[in-house]
């Protein structure tokens, strides 16, 4: 009676059923078909993709990881920081090739946001990335946490062609971390994203580091959408910036991996398909206004 030897049941990791649907694997490519067929409407247009958001969350690792997708293969071509730290320093566009030209997307890094930096800084970033957006930033600047880019600058492009401009706009955040980030980080990313609604950008976020942030997740990552965890941080950070829980995506990327994970793949390819879509629909807007 009242038997000392009684445990209460561990609570199940895992939701009754997934809340978003995936194919994993090479049963069904969808996914992967759609990125590597994709085409805007316009002869020589590109969609231009701009990742930004707190150092150290993945950026650079989520364009690697793009990328070894779409070559089967692991590649290393944006330079990664080890730690927390920032590695990118300058405003780059990523070119995935395709054959014997490039596939009509283009991924932009830039430098990202410390939560240490102050109020001073955190507006200088904002103006910088709102430059990005409009297209006013070339390729090769390199970032100033004291200093916005000036007109009249190298690096400023006065005439920015559709081209130039950014179609959606990436927060990319840590899994580890998302829940601990400070109310000024959150501050910036949101004064980012209001730029970017006054320019009729969209906005999406993926989650990184998946599989360090949930054990259920480490053991499989075909249980990220099982994961009450992880449904939970990604319902609280739609609270705190704004972004709607159907434009945020988890990702695992490649890192420590030398050769490449049908599953993996599935999930990047799932939310780049996304991201895309929702770009392109930005585009196509944009377009027609035009006309």
């Amino acid at each position: 009676m009242g038997s000392s030897s009684s445990k209460t049941a561990t609570p199940s990791p895992f939701l009754e059923n997934p809340w978003r649907q995936i194919n994993y694997g090479r049963e069904n490519p969808t996914d992967q078909h759609f990125v590597e067929n994709y085409k805007p409407q316009v002869e020589e247009q590109h969609l231009r993709i701009l990742l930004h958001g707190p150092v150290g969350a993945g950026k650079s690792s989520f364009i690697n990881s793009v990328n070894s997708v779409l070559q089967k293969r692991v590649c290393c071509e944006a330079l990664v920081a080890n730690f927390c730290d920032c590695f990118t320093k300058k405003y780059a566009t990523y070119k995935i090739k395709k054959g014997n030209t490039f596939y009509p997307f283009v991924l932009n890094d830039m430098m990202g946001l410390k939560d240490t930096t102050s109020r001073r800084n955190r507006r200088i970033h904002v103006k910088d990335v709102k430059q990005a957006l409009k297209g006013h930033i070339k390729d090769g600047y390199t970032f100033n946490a004291e200093n916005k880019l000036s007109k009249g600058e190298r690096y400023y492009n006065r005439a920015p062609t559709e081209n130039d401009k950014v179609h959606v706009l990436v927060c990319v955040v840590d899994a580890n971390t998302v829940s601990l980030m400070s109310d000024s980080t959150v501050e910036a990313i949101q004064d980012v994203r209001d730029e970017a609604t006054e320019l009729e950008i969209p906005q999406v976020a993926i989650f990184t580091k998946i599989d360090e942030a949930f054990p259920e997740i480490n053991q499989d990552v075909k249980n990220v959408y099982k994961s009450k965890s992880l449904q939970e941080r990604i319902q609280q950070f739609s609270k705190r910036v704004g972004i709607p829980i159907n434009c945020i995506f988890p990702v695992k990327n490649y890192h420590s991996e030398t050769e490449l994970n049908p599953d993996i793949d599935a999930i990047i390819m799932n939310a780049m398909r996304r991201i895309i879509e929702i770009g392109n629909d930005s585009l196509n807007r944009k377009l027609r206004s035009q006309t």
